[in-house]
């Protein structure tokens, strides 16, 4: 709870400075370039936790993230950390509002989990993953907001886990960012 308040008060504070210029619009097929620098926000799905992005050039960006990451799956909880480089080849929609960009990347994670828990025994294991992350945000245009739905194929790579060793999984997350430039 008190982590939540103070992302509202950050996020409220920042209002005042937040910059969300305006593009040119149109619909279907034609080349994103991003109106916004830097943003922090929260995604909910695999993973659950915080996230940002940072534009490096009108179309490529870095994003980034750190949650918890399969609970359910595995018995016990999962420390999860990714970094992707974004492509942003087209934007399938552009209004006055909003541009609706679709992304794709490649990138890596790590994570940390516990599984095979017996009371306040657990074993430990950990996974590096290679991503390809595949989405869509929608990117307002007057406000400094955007919200994405993702698709991420991985390819993990286990250590210390007895079931695999090597494992396909894609990871479903949508999230929201609020853009601080």
């Amino acid at each position: 709870m008190k982590i939540t308040s103070l992302i509202a008060i950050a996020v409220l504070a920042s209002v005042g400075t937040a910059d969300a210029r305006p593009r040119p619009h149109g619909f279907g097929g034609k080349r994103f370039e991003a109106n916004k620098t830097f943003g922090l926000g929260l995604e909910l799905g695999e993973p659950t936790g915080v996230t940002g992005k940072l534009f490096l050039q009108p179309d490529q960006a870095i994003d980034f993230g750190l949650g918890d990451i399969y609970h359910h799956y595995y018995g016990g909880d999962g420390l999860h950390l990714y970094f992707d480089y974004l492509w942003h080849p087209v934007s399938l929609a552009s209004t006055e509002a909003f541009e609706l960009p679709f992304y794709v990347g490649i990138g890596a994670r790590t994570w940390f989990f516990d599984y095979a828990c017996a009371g306040r025994t657990c074993t430990g294991a950990e996974a590096f993953g290679v991503r390809v992350p595949l989405g869509i945000s929608f990117d307002l245009n007057n406000v400094p907001l955007d919200i994405f739905i993702q698709l991420v194929p991985t390819l993990d790579f286990f250590r210390d886990y007895g079931p695999h060793d090597v494992y396909l999984d894609v990871d479903f997350s949508v999230g929201i960012r609020f853009w601080f430039s």
